[in-house]
């Protein structure tokens, strides 16, 4: 089993879904660890689903989930340096929400 809280490839500490699982269900004994869980991956499906359809998510205080169109371009191999064709794509976009911001700046 993976030891908690396991640093990133950046070095950045992470949290797993498996690991909010269990810290909510920790967090709320009268809750059934299944029921947490259903609950949590939901909540990401929904969040998923929405944005699947070109919606955006906004969780007041935490932030914004959205989806930004990358318009076709001319990329460069960088081994080779040879033009590429690069195409459109949706891209999934988060901003963060001011008291999350403040949050993390000591606010």
């Amino acid at each position: 089993k993976r030891p908690r809280q396991m640093p990133s490839p950046r070095g950045m500490w992470c949290m797993i879904r498996s690991e909010l699982i269990q810290k909510i269900a920790d967090e709320n004994p009268h809750l059934y660890q299944r029921d947490v869980e259903r609950i949590v991956n939901t909540i990401f499906e929904e969040i998923t689903n929405a944005m699947a359809r070109g919606d955006r998510v906004e969780l007041r205080g935490f932030g914004a989930f959205s989806v930004k169109k990358r318009d076709a371009r001319v990329g460069r191999n960088p081994r080779t340096g040879e033009s590429v064709e690069v195409d459109e794509k949706h891209v999934p976009f988060f901003k963060t929400g001011k008291l999350l911001r403040d949050r993390l700046n000591g606010k």
